[in-house]
């Protein structure tokens, strides 16, 4: 017998009707030489029995030499006990290894997949062979081609690797962090809970609340002027903006009494812009945060059902690229596209014609491709499902699409000495822009269609305008641009010399962003308003404990992130990253308890 794996029953039940198992059983479906079971997501978790009782500041930092494996808590009683669902399924597994010829892991196909997977074959002491089934979405054709070229396990242990590093690193760091800082302060009694990636994502929100509640306002002043060249109007603004009023009013006078301006500079440039790249998760959870005010977690319990309902691929992606093979079968995913209500005008249009490659480069690709809809036609889907879907949709068609072919104007003037400059696009093919028709977020100087200039002209100006405007703190975050923020967590950094070396580093991954930012928020530390996120009380005063420790910091969690990421590409090795673990958390404790470090 073969006994597949799945990582939840819906799962289980498609890989179970593509290989014949139809007998239900409990626990597991049955037949054609198969036995085909799931987990529940974490069935099994990591403990140390170093950590039982340990809440006093001489217990602290806690360091088990050895992690052991124990049944998974569920957390829905609020009981700290085993879940005995878990318990039940677990000896289910256990007793189909036992039996079996071999075991195919069809667990999701990522690192934390790859986690679930190893720690229940550890629990349950499996000796089997085990293959792996690696795909990257659940329709029937997926599902036989991965079936038919299942890959030895050992190609993933460096994966499995890192997923055990990550979880070991987030209980060392996460246990000690919060009893620490539990037991000195307050009473002691309200758990004050730190982690690894949540305690600086939540730093974010509340560093960026704080500059924006103390910005002052600076009030300035700017000049535009309209005129008129062969019966175009247009308008021009000052270069330079005015924080003093009486020469501001000078100016004006000077410009007034002149009457004319002269162009001292024309630039005419045809160029072109890329469409967009394909959407990874993290793209994804963005713009459907800008545009319906979807949470992350939500924008990917939903991906996640559209790819259990095999009309998406694997939404858990950091990959906005596509190999050639892919690639290759993108005429039909688009041909299937023709008949969708809203964007198949759009699919039409492109039969037949080369598409767009920007978005193909294999080296790029990581555990999974970017995310597209499949060749299974969506059908019956819920209006939320339908807007995050549809999101898919046009950004395959814009990624695409051709090029948009533009011409660019950038004019300056002289006006008695005072410098204008007037911008103005014409779209001469609008390519992909032409899919859903939106303007860019751009002044109205920008949109206008400029006569032709060449220097030396002397125009007529017809209208003098000064207009008021006041300076703008940085906005507060929301979803979008914390999601933003934790990926590109080195934009946060001042020092130059670390800027380059953290530019690509993240915090948290694609699959787990969402859950830290539901964290925080289950917390108490962060709220919602509107879309805004806010810090609370409780998490203002948890900032200022934490502010200017290392675990705030993003390029400590960031540089993390980037080593868990070289263990999977076997360039850093676990021992190294629990090593470096173990010290940072033996310094945090002793810098939240104010004890000297060791």
């Amino acid at each position: 017998m073969i006994t597949i794996i799945a990582e939840k029953p819906s799962v289980a039940r498609d890989l179970a009707r593509i290989v014949g198992a139809t007998v239900k059983c409990d626990g597991y479906l049955t037949g054609n030489g198969y036995a085909v079971t799931w987990a529940f997501g974490h069935l099994v978790q990591i403990y140390a029995p170093e950590a039982n009782g340990s809440w006093f500041i001489g217990d602290l930092p806690i360091l088990p030499q050895n992690f052991f494996l124990q049944v998974g808590i569920s957390g829905r009683d609020g009981s700290k006990t085993a879940d005995q669902g878990y318990a039940k399924q677990l000896s289910i597994i256990k007793k189909l290894f036992e039996e079996s010829d071999y075991i195919i892991n069809a667990g999701d196909a990522g690192r934390e997949g790859e986690l679930i997977q190893r720690y229940i074959y550890a629990f349950v002491g499996c000796s089997k062979p085990v293959k792996r089934l690696w795909i990257s979405s659940l329709t029937d054709n997926a599902i036989k081609d991965g079936l038919a070229n299942l890959m030895p396990s050992t190609d993933f242990d460096n994966l499995y690797y890192a997923g055990k590093a990550r979880n070991e690193a987030d209980w060392l760091v996460g246990i000690n962090a919060t009893r620490a800082l539990t037991l000195v302060s307050g009473d002691g009694r309200r758990l004050m809970s730190l982690g690894r990636v949540q305690t600086p994502t939540m730093a974010m929100v509340c560093k960026r609340f704080i500059e924006n509640r103390d910005f002052v306002p600076q009030t300035f002043w700017n000049l535009k002027v309209a005129a008129r060249k062969d019966g175009t109007a247009f308008a021009a603004t000052a270069k330079e903006r005015y924080y003093d009023q009486e020469k501001l009013a000078a100016d004006m006078q000077k410009i007034a009494d002149a009457g004319q301006m002269t162009v001292t500079k024309m630039e005419k440039k045809e160029r072109s812009l890329q469409p967009p790249y394909l959407h990874d998760l993290t793209s994804l959870q963005k713009e459907a945060n800008r545009k319906y005010n979807i949470s992350a977690q939500d924008c990917l319990d939903i991906a996640q059902a559209l790819y259990e309902k095999k009309v998406l691929t694997y939404p858990r992606t950091g990959s906005k690229f596509i190999p050639d093979d892919v690639y290759n079968k993108v005429p039909s995913l688009l041909e299937l596209q023709q008949a969708h209500p809203k964007y198949g005008k759009m699919a039409r249009e492109l039969a037949g014609k080369k598409l767009n490659r920007h978005s193909v480069d294999k080296t790029k690709v990581t555990d999974h491709h970017a995310l597209l809809p499949t060749e299974v036609l969506a059908i019956g889907l819920s209006d939320i499902e339908q807007k995050i879907y549809d999101l898919v949709v046009v950004r395959l068609l814009e990624a695409m699409s051709p090029k948009c072919d533009m011409i660019s104007t950038n004019v300056e003037f002289d006006a008695a000495g005072v410098p204008f400059a007037a911008k103005g696009n014409v779209i001469v093919n609008a390519g992909w822009k032409a899919i859903q028709h939106e303007k860019d977020e751009k002044s109205e100087e920008d949109d206008q269609t400029l006569p032709s200039f060449v220097e030396g002209d002397v125009l007529k100006i017809l209208k003098i305008k000064p207009f008021e405007g006041k300076t703008k703190p940085k906005p507060l975050h929301t979803e979008a641009s914390l999601l933003e923020a934790m990926e590109h967590a080195g934009k946060e950094v001042d020092e130059e010399d670390l800027k380059d070396a953290l530019k690509d580093v993240g915090i948290g991954t694609p699959a787990t962003r969402a859950s830290e930012i539901e964290t925080i928020l289950r917390r108490g530390y962060i709220r919602k308003q509107g879309k805004q996120l806010i810090p609370t009380e409780l998490g203002l005063a948890l900032y200022e404990k934490v502010k200017d420790s290392y675990i705030a910091d993003v390029r400590m969690t960031g540089k993390w992130e980037k080593a868990l990421a070289n263990i999977v590409d076997g360039k850093t090795s676990p021992l190294a990253f629990d090593q470096s673990i173990r010290r940072f958390t033996v310094a945090l404790t002793d810098e939240i308890l104010g004890r000297t470090s060791r």
